[in-house]
């Protein structure tokens, strides 16, 4: 199986620059070894036709599990079509539901604890650009945190570097731009506090 041979391609050739980006180091073009990158994101782009072109819950699953490099739980179900840019920094735990559509762009790492639902049309985005012009095709990569049992709502957009607390809720709609405090409500532009949990 593919998947599991090849998960830590590139890991196993190229550590250093996967060390600096899981560090959150700033990523440009012509580093040495973005090419490397580049080739995780083009089997990447492969992979993810297969997976929108499943028809089954299992095929689904045994897709993103390549893309992602690791075997993902049977309990956690994804409704294609799914899109993400890079897919090796995804972790994803068990009892997860990903509804149809949402976007993980991962350069920067996605983890996602047991429980988790993340309605339609999600996007999960942990890469940034500088402000500097001169500098604008660098990446600047933080990871997005999602704690046990928590809930983002339809159409939901998550920042880079943004912890979603145990059992909060995003509402649809939300921009959330920095960290949500467990058993909490956010919804808006950007996301505020709503209402607590009890």
């Amino acid at each position: 199986m593919e998947k599991l041979e090849s998960k830590n391609v590139l890991h196993q050739h190229d550590r250093d620059i996967s060390e600096k980006m899981k560090a959150g180091e700033i990523l440009r073009p012509d580093d040495p070894q973005y090419s490397k990158v580049m080739e995780v994101v083009a089997r990447t782009q492969a992979l993810s036709v297969q997976l929108n072109a499943s028809t089954h819950i299992d095929q689904v699953r045994e897709r993103l599990s390549e893309i992602i490099g690791s075997q993902i739980d049977k309990s956690t179900r994804i409704f294609p079509p799914f899109y993400t840019n890079f897919g090796r920094f995804i972790t994803l735990g068990k009892n997860v539901f990903i509804n149809h559509a949402c976007s993980f762009v991962d350069m920067g790492g996605i983890t996602i604890e047991d429980d988790v639902l993340i309605g339609p049309k999600v996007n999960l985005i942990t890469e940034n650009h500088p402000l500097d012009p001169a500098d604008r095709q660098a990446l600047l990569l933080k990871p997005i945190v999602i704690k046990r049992n928590a809930w983002i709502g339809a159409a939901a957009t998550i920042l880079p570097g943004v912890t979603i607390g145990e059992n909060a809720v995003v509402a649809a709609g939300a921009v959330v731009t920095t960290d949500v405090l467990p058993n909490t409500v956010v919804g808006g532009v950007p996301a505020k506090i709503i209402k607590t949990i009890q």
